[in-house]
């Protein structure tokens, strides 16, 4: 960070932070839980000429252990002095944070949402791990990689957790052993600011809060630009929320970006690539969502904002060429759109109750809010369309889903009617979904769209709260029956594992489950196919993985845990080198599909 953040941090937190002798280096708040406080790091021989980054690992001092569970945090000290702009723009960005919107609402407020394994930690470069329990399968060769916030720097205001710089956490298996990296997706803005020794791109999350603060940032961010602080068109995205393999390439991505291309080397670390726009036919954004079909290998996504076109739909076949986009002019105001889904035949678009007004920003507001009044609806549109003359849209009254589980094409044998049928977890309290995430109760449902008599059917698969659910990734668009959904007690912290028997219109359908035990929290599962090649091979057959980690110890481990087991039985647990903060979405990628290893 800059050297003004320091005389900010103590002005705004007196009492809270502590600082070293040098003048230079910067602290947070060791009030957070687990308390966080300050030393300095040397810079990784792999950082190549870069800064040293905001890291919080685990102390390793016994008593701290069992007294505190204190986790260290290092933040980058400036390489020399700024100059004469970026200095008076940080400190204006100083006054706007102490003055004019300084981060008074716990969601926003980093001395909360970076507490405990939500801090972030440094980069690890491939480090061999430890077995503490049962085997990894044999066949379970390839690398899971979990997407998810880490800032690089301290945030000098407003903080929500969308906002961190992605960092991959990547755990590659080789014939029963494991090797652990974790690496930053070197993003346009990551390597701006990283150049710089502190924050330039404003929080998109937390950043715009009130007309004065949306003003006044403007007015910052107009002032870097104009000097060459940085460019908005080649990116201002933090690639922080999923990963996926499509058009022969893995990719990182967030939805305020395009994707950014990464690969996995053979000894498991990972390299970024960079910002792709498939030979600049896709501009702008997409989703963190694009949905594969498993048979044919194309790929299927989608781009929204807040200006018209409001949603556009797009695919690229499976040489990777993108076709062009499919304008949803009747979606005649923004709407937040986060997930899709996806059949033979039709694509599926949420429209909930969370839309983008910036009028918001007149009453102090966000600019992504919950519009009191607004019916969700469901719209359909054939999979190949070339424009929306077939769209068509179905009122489903409080069916407000952030995430899509799997849907599926369906002929009723007896009426001949055509059906859409989707599975997804409805959010029941939406207008805490950015707010108050520990509010939040996702209960799973179904939904059954009539297409012949126009009418919705809905009935719930489990009454828990469940999210970050997924199938076995060959059933995509087709009719599944297994589901494997992340346990929230309360969201975004998950407290274990269901399998859900999804076939009948049971009101409750968990056949299987595993809780993580006590002070153990983990994050979205992933299927793997034990026999991926077999087509004989049950559904079910296969493993889930996760990340999890003891709050208690300060340590984080890999499960793998078998679907086939009432109670999901652990096969292998990896001790990891260093703690995993919680974070999104992950991947599991075999080796014969790594695109150039």
């Amino acid at each position: 960070m800059e050297a003004s953040s320091s005389s900010f941090l103590h002005s705004l937190f007196p009492s809270l932070v502590r600082s070293p002798s040098s003048s230079t280096a910067r602290a947070a708040s060791p009030t957070l839980t687990p308390l966080l406080t300050t030393e300095t790091k040397p810079r990784s021989p792999n950082s190549k000429s870069q800064p040293s980054t905001p890291t919080a690992t685990r102390s390793s001092s016994s008593s701290a252990k069992a007294a505190s569970k204190q986790y260290r945090m290092t933040v980058a000290r400036p390489v020399s002095e700024s100059p004469f702009p970026s200095t008076l723009f940080n400190t204006f960005d100083d006054i706007i944070n102490k003055f004019v919107d300084p981060p008074v609402r716990p969601s926003v407020d980093p001395r909360f949402v970076l507490s405990g394994n939500f801090a972030p930690v440094d980069e690890l470069p491939p480090t061999e791990c430890e077995i503490t329990e049962g085997a990894l399968p044999r066949g379970l060769n390839g690398v899971y990689i979990r997407n998810g916030p880490n800032p690089q720097f301290l945030p000098r205001g407003p903080y929500h957790l969308f906002d961190g710089d992605g960092m991959l956490h990547c755990l590659r298996v080789s014939d029963g052993r494991a090797t652990m990296c974790s690496r930053y997706v070197r993003t346009y803005k990551y390597t701006v600011e990283e150049e710089a020794g502190g924050s330039v791109l404003p929080n998109v999350f937390s950043g715009f809060n009130g007309l004065a603060a949306s003003a006044a940032r403007g007015v910052l961010s107009a002032a870097r630009m104009a000097t060459g602080q940085f460019d908005p068109s080649k990116g201002a995205g933090l690639a922080n929320t999923s990963v996926a393999l499509f058009c022969g390439r893995l990719f990182a991505l967030g939805e305020s970006d395009l994707p950014y291309e990464i690969r996995v080397t053979q000894n498991g670390d990972i390299e970024t690539i960079g910002r792709h726009d498939f030979d600049g036919n896709l501009a702008m954004s997409m989703t963190a969502h694009p949905k594969v079909d498993p048979e044919t290998g194309e790929a299927f996504a989608f781009k929204y904002g807040p200006m018209p076109p409001f949603l556009s739909y797009f695919r690229f076949d499976s040489n990777g060429t993108k076709h062009s986009d499919v304008p949803i002019f009747s979606m005649l105001r923004p709407s937040f759109f986060h997930d899709f889904a996806i059949t033979k035949n039709y694509a599926i678009f949420p429209d909930i109750e969370l839309g983008m007004d910036p009028m918001e920003l007149l009453n102090g507001g966000s600019p992504v809010t919950s519009v009191a009044g607004k019916v969700p609806r469901l719209g359909v549109l054939p999979r190949y369309a070339t424009d929306e003359s077939e769209m068509r849209w179905f009122d489903v009254s409080g069916f407000n889903i952030i995430h899509a589980i799997n849907a599926w094409d369906e002929i009723d044998d007896d009426t001949g009617d055509e059906y859409v049928v989707m599975v997804a977890p409805n959010i029941l309290s939406i207008e805490h979904a950015l707010e108050r995430m520990d509010l939040i109760h996702a209960s799973v449902e179904k939904v059954r769209i009539n297409l012949t008599k126009g009418t919705v059917s809905r009935c719930p698969i489990s009454a828990r709260n469940l999210d970050f659910a997924v199938i076995n990734p060959a059933y995509l668009g087709r009719k599944n029956r297994y589901v494997y959904a992340a346990v929230g007690d309360p969201m975004p912290k998950i407290t274990g594992v269901v399998k859900l028997d999804v076939a009948g219109d049971r009101k409750e359908c968990t056949v299987a489950s595993r809780t993580y035990g006590p002070g153990c929290y983990g994050g979205e599962p992933f299927f793997v196919a034990r026999k991926p090649d077999n087509p004989e091979s049950d559904e079910d057959d296969g493993y889930l993985v996760s990340y999890v980690h003891d709050e208690r110890e300060g340590d984080s481990r890999f499960l793998v845990m078998d679907t086939k087991s009432p109670t999901l039985e652990v096969v292998a647990s990896v001790k990891l080198p260093q703690r995993v903060p919680y974070g999104f979405h992950g991947l599991f990628v075999r080796d014969e599909e790594l695109p150039n290893l």
